[in-house]
Formats: structure tokens, sequence, C-alpha cells
């Protein structure tokens, strides 16, 4: 019975999106921030007005159109329901690809990039760089199922991953990700070498190479100073999340506003967006993917995550490299990402990179930024592996 996959649509009651407007309408806000920019957080002024247009003007009707075009689907993995998107290509012999987001992200991150990867003929590209895209949405996030004991970490999700690509009747195929996506990719490459014909990892995860220290390229340097900075005035969201998620998950799961700024606070962090996030995404974008969160109610279910998983992430950028990968890989390393580790640091852990390429523009949320640049990077990369 648990292997049965059925589709899946959705239609948000009314009465939901009524009682979001009143929330957002109710909101006791604070007061404002003692500084003239987001050092303190997001700005009282952006955070009013982009609430305001939340409730009065989003359009999440539209969205909702959108993504029940798509071919939607939910199946048991593990005793665990799993909702993910199933795009076929009409060309037969099309690679199958898996996509996995992040936090705080969601299958929404994808919309632009799966007619191109799963058409290429119909939005000027070549059949021979066809996908049947697979794009799941993590455990506790979207509209998969809230894990309710511990163990969902990220070698679990891999593991998961790797029997429904099974399922959906695929036995080579290529992993992509982003986010929690890179090490869940990383993952299924380590699990599934067998079917795995490469994995794509924005950014793949290496720990700075000790041996390099005394010889450093500026772009090491830069990566270094990047991710101390980040410690220092960016961390404490995974603080909160990795250490007690249900604590913030009443406050996320129960005011639109405080959803709105703990999520959108990282985008502007994380694009490349100038200072503004707008800059990198649309105000309704930002908007899409929150309601991947509000709806579901995922606040303190996609945190757990971080519980589960964060530190032993976060050892392998910024400690030290203790496991290797051979699946061949294929790296894109954004400007505005974090971590940005060099080749040489990359090539301790990653054995068989095929493809690695520092990018001029674009995030951490690349196919949602630049999904003609992710399009082009993931085709130029599978081509070596096909």
């Amino acid at each position: 019975m648990s292997h049965l996959v059925t589709p899946f649509r959705l239609q948000v009651p009314e009465a939901e999106l009524d009682d979001l407007r009143d929330r957002l309408t109710r909101t006791r806000w604070p007061g404002r921030e003692t500084v003239d920019d987001w050092s303190q957080g997001v700005p009282l002024a952006y955070l009013r007005e982009l609430c305001r247009y939340w409730a009065e003007e989003y359009d999440w009707r539209a969205t909702e159109r959108r993504l029940n075009a798509l071919p939607q689907f939910r199946t048991t993995v593990d005793g665990l329901g799993i909702h993910f998107v199933h795009v076929r290509s009409p060309h037969e012999n099309a690679l199958p690809l898996v996509l996995t987001h992040g936090w705080p992200g969601s299958i929404v991150e994808f919309l632009k990039v799966i007619g191109p990867l799963t058409d290429p003929s119909a939005h000027g590209g070549d059949p021979a760089d066809a996908f049947h895209v697979v794009c799941p949405s993590l455990p506790g996030y979207g509209f998969s199922d809230k894990p309710t004991g511990t163990g969902w970490g990220v070698e679990r999700i891999a593991a998961a991953w790797v029997r429904l690509m099974a399922r959906l009747g695929y036995d080579r195929y290529g992993a992509q990700g982003g986010d929690w996506g890179t090490s869940i990719t990383t993952s299924v490459g380590q699990q599934d070498p067998e079917h795995v014909a490469g994995i794509h990892l924005m950014p793949p995860l290496a720990a700075p190479d000790p041996a390099t220290m005394d010889d450093l390229t500026d772009a090491e340097r830069a990566a270094l100073a990047a991710l101390e900075r980040a410690g220092e005035w960016e961390d404490g969201y995974s603080l909160e999340q990795s250490t007690r998620p249900q604590t913030i998950g009443y406050g996320l799961v129960d005011s639109p506003a405080l959803l709105c700024a703990w999520i959108v606070e990282k985008f502007r962090s994380w694009t490349d967006c100038d200072g503004h996030p707008e800059n990198a995404l649309s105000r309704d974008e930002l908007l899409d993917n929150l309601m991947l969160y509000w709806l579901p109610g995922t606040g303190a279910s996609a945190a757990q995550l971080y519980w589960e998983s964060f530190k032993q992430v976060q050892r392998r950028f910024a400690g030290a490299t203790t496991d290797v990968v051979t699946v061949p890989a294929g790296c894109s390393i954004f400007p505005k990402e974090n971590p940005r580790p060099s080749r040489r640091w990359a090539a301790k852990r990653f054995t068989d990179i095929r493809h690695w390429n520092e990018l001029d523009r674009g995030g951490h949320f690349a196919a949602f930024e630049q999904p003609e640049a992710f399009v082009a990077e993931v085709r130029t990369f599978f081509r070596l592996v096909r």
C-alpha cells in the first residue's frame, strides 16, 4: 500500500486565506530599528509594506494554478508522506534528474527552470539536453508530511530520494541541489553510486584545506573572511533552529509577520540583490515561497532539520573534510553564495570533479534568481556524464 504514488492537487480553502489576511492586519508591530540599514534585521517600514501587500494585493490563486499545472504526487517513503513534482520530458532519451531545495526555499524555486530542463526544444535548446525532472519537498517542508520522531537528517532524506527514484522506475539518474539540497545530493551520490550518473552542487561543501593556508589565493582569502563574517553576523537563525526549533516554531507557525521577517531577511542576505531583496526577486516571488511555509504550517518542522543535521553539515565546510565523494561532480559557485570553496579545497573531498565554474552573477537561490545561468550549468555538467 505504501508504494502507491497518488496524484496531488492544491486546493487551499478560502477560509485559510481569510485567516492569513486577518492575522496580517492585526499584527502588533514593534518600534522601528535604531539604525538606517538592515544590520538589526528587516527594517520596520519595509516589513509593514510587504505584509500590507501580502494581505491586500498578493494573489495566491495565481500561484496555486501554476503549481497545479504541473504533475504533482504524493507517496510514502520510509513511513513518511512525500510530496513531489514529476515532469516527464517529451524526449525519450531524457536523463532523470532529482532537484532538491533547502531552507528557506521550496519547490517554488524551480518553477522557472522545469520547462527548459524537461523540454529544451520548446525553449530554444537542444533535445539532447532533456531531463525528466523530479522535485520533492523535503520532509517537514511544503506539502510533505512532518516527521513525528527524530532521525530525519540529511542521510535519511537522501536514502528516501534513492528509494523514490527507484520507485519511479529510474535506474540511472542525476541529482542536483543547493542549500540542504547540496548535502542531500552529495549523500545520494555516496549511497547510490551504481545508479547516479553524476551530482551537480551549488556549491560543493568542502572545508578549507590546512595545507593551503600559507599560500592562499585572493578568492580563498575572501571565502574565509565571508565564513568568519557569517559566523559573527548571520548565524543567529541557524543557532536557534539547530538548538531550539520548537521554541521559534511557535512564532513561525502563528505569526505571518514573524515568518515573513525570518525568511525575507535571508533572501536579502543570500541573494545577489545589491542590498534589497526585490532587486533579485519580485515581491510576488518572495511571497510565493513564503506561502509554502505558511499554508502547511511548517515553521517548526522545517527548522527541525537544523536540529538533526546542521552541526554535522557545518563541520563539512568550516571544520575538516573527513569523507570522500567518488561519483562525478559538477560544481557551480555563485558570487553571493557562502561558503565558496576553491577548487583545490573541494578536490580533497570530491575526487572526480568534471565541471567547475565560478559565475559572475547570482546568489544562494540560483534557479530562482538566475534561471538561465542555472539551466546552462546543469546542462553543461550533465552533458559530460550522460
